[in-house]
């Protein structure tokens, strides 16, 4: 993902996290999933489905009978691309600030910390 630079809206992620699950999928299921958690129209999901593939975030088989959609980046590519996105844009690229914000605000439970502390530590070693 970090070659094509490219930015997924919140409802391309409800697409993406469908084709993560299970894919190839055709269009229909996809539409059958997505029924329960929106009252997309069907042309909406073909809509976000297209702009999937343009941006190269989609691969679509064309051989079988009905056209049949996978993923062409990981999960863990797209939530690393957000992630950086949304540090660079909200925190200047700091991440310290964000867990910083995070333990000021009191977001972040004692629980939390003392995991994010492991890993910290963890890391160190």
């Amino acid at each position: 993902m970090k070659d094509m630079n490219c930015r997924i809206s919140d409802a391309e992620w409800l697409i993406m996290k469908e084709l993560w699950k299970e894919s190839p999928q055709t269009t229909t299921k996809i539409i059958d999933a997505l029924s329960m958690e929106t009252n997309w129209s069907p042309k909406t999901v073909h809509s976000l489905i297209a702009r999937l593939v343009k941006k190269g975030a989609l691969g679509v088989d064309k051989n079988s009978g009905q056209h049949k959609f996978f993923p062409l980046v990981t999960k863990e590519e797209c939530v690393q691309e957000e992630t950086g996105s949304f540090v660079q844009k909200i925190y200047e690229g700091s991440i310290y600030n964000l867990v910083a914000n995070f333990i000021h605000d009191e977001k972040m439970s004692a629980t939390e910390m003392e995991e994010l502390k492991k890993l910290l530590d963890e890391k160190l070693k």
